[in-house]
C-alpha cells in the first residue's frame, strides 16, 4: 500500500475496531500506543503469583459479541486466535442473608425461577426482555449507530409512521424511566430486584439515573442471550488477535510511542508528532482519548468553545479492582454459585443506591456493591490445575476521598496505599462471609485503587472507567459535548472516538465501528 496512513492514537477496543475495519478495507493504517502493551483496559498479567493470569480491568465481553463490530470481524478474529469461554449462568445476586437470584441463558428457566421468588416476577422478566427483543433493531440503532445522520432521521420517521407520533413519544418517555422505578413497580421479590439493580452501575449509571431502567432491560436481554463470556487465556488475548488481524491486512501497530501533539494546517490535521520529536504525516487522525487529552494536550491551540466544553465535561465515579489467587475452589455458603460467571454481593436497590451515592459524594462506601468474577470456572487455563482466581470489581469508589461512610478508615483527598489496603480489607470481610473456606484457600491478593487504574491508563481520569459521567446531558447526541456531532471535530480529518464519545463505554467498540463505516470501511 502507498500513500499517507490513517493514524489511530490509542489501542482500546474502539481504536482496535476502527483500525481493523479500515485495514480490512485496504486502507493504510498506523496505530500508535504510548504503553508498551496493547489493549487499553484489556490487560492480563500475573499480578498475584506466577501462573495466575488475571484480567486487571476489563474482563467480560458480552457487549462485544453482541455488537455489529464482532458480527463483521468474528471470523477474522477467530483465525487470529480469539476464543471465548462461557457459563450457562452468567450472573447472580447474593444478599447478606444468603438468599440469591440467578439468571441463566434460558428464558423459560428464568421465568420459572423468578416466578418462584414472587408470583409474576418471571412473567415480568419475559415481558421486559421480550420488549427489548421485539424492538432490537430500533433500540440497538439508537444505542450503537451514528445519531446525527440522515439514516437516523429516516429510522425515526419510520418509527413515527409505525407507532404514530404519540406512540413514539410514549416509547421514548418510557425508555427514560430510572431503574428504581422499573424494578420497584415491576418486581415484588427483593432477590429479583437485587439481581438487576447492580448492573446499571456497569453502564456508569445509578438506580436513580434517567434511562437506567432501559439500560437494565438491555443488559438483562444481552446476558440471557449471550451470557458473560471471557476470552480464553485472558482479555489481553483479544488485543493480540486484533494486532495480528490488523497486521495481516497490511496495517502497522507500534507500542511505546507517545503522541505528543496532533499537527494541523488550516482546517485539516496533517499528522502527529511523537514525544521523541518525530513527525508522521497522515491522511486522517483518529484519536481514541478523553476530551481532556484531545483538547488539553494533543491540540496546541484549542478554540475557546473547546476549552470551555472540556472544562465542563464531568467524570463519574472511580473503579476499584481486587484480585485473588486461590489454593482451591471457593465453597460458597449459598448453593448454586459455583459456576456463575459474575456474582453481585448486594442487598438490593437501596443498597446499590446508598453505595454509589456515597461514592459520588467522595465517601468510601460503608457496604460497597461488589461484583465477583470466577474466570477460572469458565477458562481453566487462567491458573494452575486445582487452583482458582477471583476478580472483584467495585464500580462505586470515589475518585477523590472526602471521608469514610463507616467512620472507620482514616482518609485524605488522595488514594494512598494504606487507604487502598484498608478498603480492600473491608471488601474481603464481606466476601469472607459468603465463602466458607476463604481463609483456607486464599494465597495472595492484589488491589488497585482508582488512582492506580488512572496510572495504568491515562484515559481513566481519576479511575473513571466509563470515559466520563453517563448522565443524560453527557450521552447520546450530547456526548461528549452538547454541540458534538458524531465523531467530528473542527478539523475535517481529525476524528474523536472512545468511551467519551457516543455510544459511550463498554467493550462494544461502537464509536470505532461507526467511524470506520463513515470512512468507507
Amino acid at each position: 500500500m502507498t500513500g499517507l496512513p490513517h493514524i489511530v492514537i490509542g489501542s482500546g477496543i474502539n481504536a482496535l475496531v476502527s483500525a481493523a475495519l479500515l485495514a480490512k478495507k485496504g486502507r493504510q493504517v498506523l496505530l500508535l500506543e504510548r504503553e508498551e502493551r496493547l489493549g487499553g483496559c484489556m490487560m492480563t498479567e500475573e499480578i498475584t503469583q506466577p501462573g495466575f493470569h488475571h484480567d486487571v480491568m476489563a474482563a467480560t465481553f458480552v457487549l462485544f459479541i453482541t455488537s455489529p463490530a464482532y458480527a463483521e470481524l468474528a471470523d477474522d478474529l477467530a483465525r487470529h486466535g480469539l476464543e471465548f469461554c462461557h457459563s450457562d449462568t452468567p450472573t447472580a445476586a447474593l444478599r447478606p442473608d444468603g438468599t440469591a437470584a440467578f439468571l441463566k441463558m434460558d428464558r423459560a428457566a428464568n421465568v420459572t425461577a423468578l416466578n418462584a421468588l414472587a408470583a409474576g416476577d418471571g412473567d415480568r422478566h419475559a415481558a421486559d426482555v421480550g420488549s427489548i427483543e421485539q424492538d432490537a433493531d430500533f433500540l440497538f440503532s439508537l444505542l450503537g449507530q451514528s445519531l446525527w445522520s440522515w439514516p437516523m432521521v429516516r429510522l425515526m420517521f419510520r418509527q413515527a409512521r409505525k407507532r404514530g407520533l404519540n406512540g413514539l413519544k410514549t416509547y421514548l418517555g418510557q425508555a427514560l424511566q430510572p431503574a428504581r422505578g422499573w424494578l420497584e413497580t415491576g418486581y415484588a421479590s427483593p432477590q429479583a430486584q437485587a439481581l438487576y439493580a447492580p448492573w446499571v452501575l456497569h453502564a456508569g449509571l445509578t438506580p436513580e439515573s434517567t434511562y437506567s431502567g432501559q439500560m437494565g432491560r438491555v443488559i438483562a436481554f444481552a446476558l440471557e442471550a449471550a451470557g458473560a463470556p471471557v476470552v480464553k487465556g485472558g482479555a489481553a488475548r483479544a488485543a493480540d488477535a486484533f494486532r495480528s488481524l490488523i497486521e495481516a491486512f497490511g496495517g502497522e501497530v507500534r507500542t511505546g510511542v507517545d503522541v505528543a501533539r496532533i499537527l494541523t494546517d488550516g482546517d485539516r490535521a496533517v499528522g502527529v508528532e511523537t514525544a521523541d520529536g518525530k513527525r508522521i504525516d497522515a491522511r486522517a487522525v483518529i484519536a481514541s482519548v478523553t476530551p481532556q487529552q484531545l483538547y488539553g494536550r494533543l491540540l496546541e491551540q484549542p478554540s475557546d468553545a473547546e476549552q470551555q466544553a472540556t472544562a465542563h465535561f464531568r467524570h463519574g465515579r472511580g473503579n476499584f479492582q481486587l484480585h485473588y489467587a486461590l489454593d482451591g475452589q471457593p465453597e460458597w455458603a449459598t448453593e448454586g454459585l459455583e459456576d456463575v460467571a459474575l456474582i453481585h454481593l448486594t442487598d438490593g436497590i437501596d443498597s446499590v443506591s446508598k453505595s454509589c451515592n456515597e461514592a459520588e459524594r467522595g465517601l468510601l462506601p460503608e457496604a460497597p456493591t461488589i461484583c465477583v468474577g470466577q474466570p477460572h470456572r469458565l477458562d481453566p487455563s487462567r491458573c494452575p490445575e486445582g487452583k482458582g482466581i477471583l476478580w472483584l470489581q467495585i464500580p462505586d469508589a470515589p475518585r477523590t476521598i472526602k471521608g469514610d461512610a463507616a467512620g472507620e478508615i482514616g482518609t485524605g483527598p488522595d488514594w494512598t496505599e494504606a487507604t487502598r489496603e484498608a478498603f480492600a480489607d473491608r471488601l474481603e470481610n464481606i466476601l469472607r462471609q459468603h465463602i466458607r473456606n476463604f481463609d483456607k484457600i486464599k494465597l495472595a491478593r492484589r488491589a488497585y485503587s482508582p488512582a492506580d487504574l488512572a496510572g495504568l491508563n491515562m484515559n481513566l481520569v481519576g479511575g473513571d472507567p466509563y470515559g466520563g459521567a453517563c448522565t443524560i446531558d453527557q450521552f447520546f447526541v450530547w456526548r461528549p459535548f452538547p454541540q458534538s456531532v458524531n465523531n467530528a471535530t473542527r478539523f475535517r480529518n481529525l476524528h474523536h472516538i472512545g468511551a467519551s464519545t457516543h455510544p459511550g463505554p463498554g467493550l462494544g467498540g461502537g464509536s470505532g465501528y461507526n467511524l470506520a463505516k463513515r470512512l468507507g470501511a
